[in-house]
């Protein structure tokens, strides 16, 4: 190992820099002390929580449509900001396979730029097309796509009712989706896949022999994405199996040959290391950087970092890199750390691809945190009254730690985009022999499970009139109900001149967004009955609302079965029974979750008691049921550390393990894998009906191994295996609401 690398700084986009910085797009501000170029687009940069995307059109920040967010056109590269709630800063840098050095570089300056405009706080990421970290997936849940183009060819984001498209995508992945644009040719098909074939006016989603259902159903979230943010709603969908090809897909296609097995997909085949290497990057008289050696292999100790000095920290076992900024290093050496590090891969022939984050002293992720054995964070205490302190940056939001192989990507942030705090007009209708019946005002945000509703929301966007269509279908609605709800959408998209954007909602996946509409008041969603003048059902004498703020800051109340083992210890909940009513409060709940319990129990009626939980009288044990186990872990306290769940598979034909991206959600248990849920204290495992030997002999040595690869040291703790119909309230209460029938109801549309 050599103590010492050179590599310069110095590359062909300076002069880049130096011409654009003159231009108009720039303006000259003062944050702080210093003086500063900063592009005008920075000015809205970070003002809320959300996602907000630029792409490089002639070496300028264009911001991104939110309608076209999850689309990447290959030949060009983009910015992405994250914002969270506290806030903290997620800086993106994506390159298209396809782009030009140029773009690539100035991405690069913009990144650095928008860094310091946000006070040096952020982390930066840089993202390959193909290679992109879990953070970056996990702001787009249903996955993304890949375009051929750029802007320099002329292609635009926008979004069209163009019902002439002609394309090929080709979907790989089962957690994370990637839909890459391939050519119109059946030499770009295999069986091992799902392939979109997009027609325009008929999409069709052609299933290979050897792909299987929970594939097809993560693959139709991508279908139903184009019908309904490309086409407003005017595509019809098409389920297709292998070797059941249509006349038009024939005749788009030419004659059918015989298709060939797909390659393996090894997107999460790590090697399960802790090995790292650290360095000390120091600039000379000249400009250039050079890497000292500092430790050869992790863990390191904290007081190895010194506060006047940046640091890179190989971890290319998983193909990482991390660039640390010392609070205190002089501002040439902060701003050159992204270049720094892509000289250095460079200069070892590490893959291009390689993922790099620059992480501020003070704002350090959690992977890099543990690969020191004696790290503490800005407010740990050290001894009584004494706390450990490190510079002057903002505290930012915990994540979720990260160990090599299964540790190597970082939580993500898995909230959808938020296109407004959702203080615009909101209509609300339910469907009803064929027709939409208008909703009293009064009954806003009170959603049953036995009937279908069309919500339209309109707000204001850059002086414009923007409106979307969502379509809630309750568990319990009729066929009939299901299909006028898709008649009427269309119905209503064409009313509104066609430029709805149409969200499709399933009862128990609501997006943040719509949750957010009824302002003060809890989104209610009833377990069956409907709203209907005469219909409404004759509703359980005991009856049990889960209520749970959302990390959005808006809130769900649930009807779930009336037993003790739904309670939640993080949680509010309604009890209503003859006689009685009861708030009971979890010792790790909310006050805006109480605030909402009190408005679920004024709509229930009857005198409420208060009781915390441990204080219960008798008479509460009574009206569930009895005392049961219900979820009481000390993690959904206050928890610093949220939960993380992967899927144990051997569908590539080895067995692996990769994180699902985004919030837990009952919908990721796939049937047919083994899922490992990590709650920190404990490690689940769940074993899906259709999951097969190899994948349950092999799970527990994936469980092993995850733990004692921690970086972190956290040593054994309990791995519990439980199967598909039979979770106890420990593994149910991480998902809100927990519904045992769900993977029956959503797999038998796929039948």
């Amino acid at each position: 190992m050599v103590s010492e690398i050179a590599f310069g700084t110095k590359t062909p986009i300076t002069y880049f820099l130096t011409v654009y910085c003159a231009s108009p797009n720039f303006l000259r501000l003062k944050p702080q002390s210093r003086t500063t170029m900063a592009h005008k687009e920075f000015q809205i940069a970070g003002k809320k929580p959300g996602l907000q995307v630029w792409r490089l059109e002639k070496m300028d920040l264009k911001p991104v449509p939110s309608e076209a967010y999850g689309y990447f056109f290959t030949g060009d590269s983009y910015i992405l900001l994250y914002t969270t709630k506290a806030p903290s800063y997620y800086i993106h840098m994506w390159l298209g396979s396809e782009s030009s050095a140029d773009e690539q570089g100035a991405a690069a300056i913009f990144a650095t730029q928008m860094d310091e405009f946000l006070g040096g706080g952020p982390q930066q990421f840089r993202e390959v097309q193909g290679y992109e970290s879990n953070r970056f997936m996990g702001y787009f849940k249903n996955g993304v796509q890949y375009k051929k183009g750029g802007a320099a060819s002329g292609f635009k984001h926008v979004k069209t009712n163009d019902v002439t498209a002609k394309r090929l995508l080709h979907l790989k992945g089962r957690r994370i989706i990637r839909a890459t644009e391939v050519e119109m040719s059946w030499d770009s098909f295999n069986n091992n896949d799902c392939f979109i074939i997009d027609l325009g006016k008929d999409i069709y989603q052609w299933c290979g022999s050897k792909c299987n259902r929970y594939e097809r159903l993560k693959s139709t979230t991508v279908a139903i994405g184009i019908r309904d943010n490309e086409r407003s709603g005017r595509s019809d969908l098409h389920m297709v199996d292998e070797g059941d090809e249509s006349d038009e897909i024939i005749e788009v296609l030419g004659p059918k040959p015989d298709i060939p097995d797909g390659s393996k997909d090894d997107e999460a085949d790590r090697a399960s290391k802790r090995t790292a290497t650290l360095y000390m990057v120091i600039s000379d008289a000249t400009g250039s950087m050079k890497a000292t050696l500092v430790s050869e292999a992790s863990p390191f100790k904290q007081a190895d970092l010194l506060l006047t000095e940046c640091y890179l920290l190989d971890n290319q076992a998983d193909k990482k890199l991390f660039v640390w900024k010392g609070p205190s290093a002089n501002a040439a050496e902060r701003n050159a750390a992204m270049n720094a590090a892509q000289q250095y891969i460079k200069q070892k022939n590490y893959p291009m691809h390689t993922q790099i984050q620059i992480l501020p002293g003070g704002g350090e992720s959690t992977l890099f945190k543990q690969f020191f054995c004696d790290w503490k964070a800005k407010y740990d205490t050290t001894g009584p009254g004494e706390a450990y302190t490190i510079g002057s940056i903002a505290v930012v939001e915990q994540i979720p730690f990260d160990a090599t192989a299964l540790h190597n990507n970082q939580a993500m942030a898995a909230q959808h985009n938020m296109v407004d705090d959702g203080s615009g007009e909101v209509k609300i209708w339910r469907v009803e022999e064929g027709e939409k019946v208008a909703v009293e005002q009064s009954s806003y945000g009170q959603f049953f499970g036995g009937d279908c509703y069309l919500i339209l929301y309109s707000y204001s966007l850059g002086g414009r009139r923007q409106h979307i269509i969502y379509i809630w279908q309750g568990l319990k609605c009729s066929q009939g109900e299901l299909t006028a709800s898709a008649f009427l959408t269309v119905t209503l998209d064409d009313e509104m001149g066609g430029t709805p954007v149409q969200v499709r909602v399933t009862q128990g996946q609501e997006p943040a967004h719509l949750v957010s509409l009824f302002k003060e008041k809890p989104m209610m969603l009833f377990l069956g009955g409907t709203s209907r003048k005469g219909g409404q059902s004759q509703p359980g004498s005991t009856r049990l609302f889960h209520i749970r703020r959302s990390t959005t800051g808006a809130t769900r109340a649930v009807e779930v079965e009336p037993s003790a083992a739904f309670l939640n210890t993080n949680d509010v909940f309604v009890l209503k029974s003859e006689g009685s009513a009861f708030m009971w409060r979890g010792l790790g709940s909310t006050e805006e979750e109480e605030a909402a319990a009190k408005y679920v129990a004024d709509y229930l009626g009857g005198s409420l008691k208060e009781v915390k939980e441990g204080g219960e009288p008798a008479a509460f044990w009574s009206a569930l049921g009895g005392k049961k186990e219900y979820q009481t872990s000390k993690s959904l306290q206050n928890m610093v550390k949220p939960p993380r769940l992967f899927g144990c598979s051997n569908k590539t034909g080895r067995l692996i393990a990769e994180e699902v991206p985004g919030e837990l959600t009952q919908m990721d248990l796939a049937p047919d894998d083994i899922m490992l849920l990590d709650t920190w204290d404990q490690i689940f495992l769940w074993i899906g009906k259709d999951a097969n030997d190899v994948e349950k002999k092999g799970a527990p040595k994936i469980a092993t191994d995850y733990v004692s690869s921690d970086p972190s040291g956290r040593g054994p703790i309990p791995v519990t295996t439980i199967k598909q119909g039979s979770e106890p309230p420990t593994f149910t209460g991480w998902f809100q609401a927990w519904d045992p029938k769900m993977g029956d109801n959503v797999m038998a549309n796929f039948t």
